[in-house]
């Protein structure tokens, strides 16, 4: 029974751990009601498809993607295109996530709040 449980955790607890941290980054986006909350959720959810992405792009017993007379079968590589993608995705992220935090204080300063429920009333007023 160990062994099972030992074995599909080495082969797929990564992607467990990654669902949960994914989903927990959902339930802040949710559950939140401070906006700099949620942005910090969006990103937490935004690290873990990244952090998928980066695992399932993985090949066991792969080598990186430089050619080598030693290994003249393409099989024995590694995809570098999900890796190119995620960096892409990381910049993304952090100009978003710039972007974000500008915006959150310039309501910051116009509202005074950054809670949704205070803006919202605000807003109405």
């Amino acid at each position: 029974m160990t062994d099972t449980l030992n074995l599909f955790l080495a082969e797929k607890g990564v992607y467990i751990l990654t669902l949960i941290l994914f989903f927990l980054g959902l339930y802040g986006m949710i559950m939140c009601h401070n906006y700099m909350k949620k942005l910090m959720s969006m990103n937490v959810m935004q690290v873990a498809v990244i952090f998928f992405f980066l695992c399932f792009g993985q090949k066991f017993g792969g080598t990186v993607p430089i050619f080598d007379e030693a290994l003249p079968a393409a099989a024995m590589y590694i995809n570098p295109l999900p890796h190119a993608l995620m960096l892409t995705a990381i910049v993304v992220s952090l100009g978003t996530t710039g972007v974000a935090i500008a915006l959150l204080m310039r309501i910051k300063e116009t509202f005074g709040s950054l809670e949704e429920e205070e803006i919202l009333r605000r807003v109405d007023e």
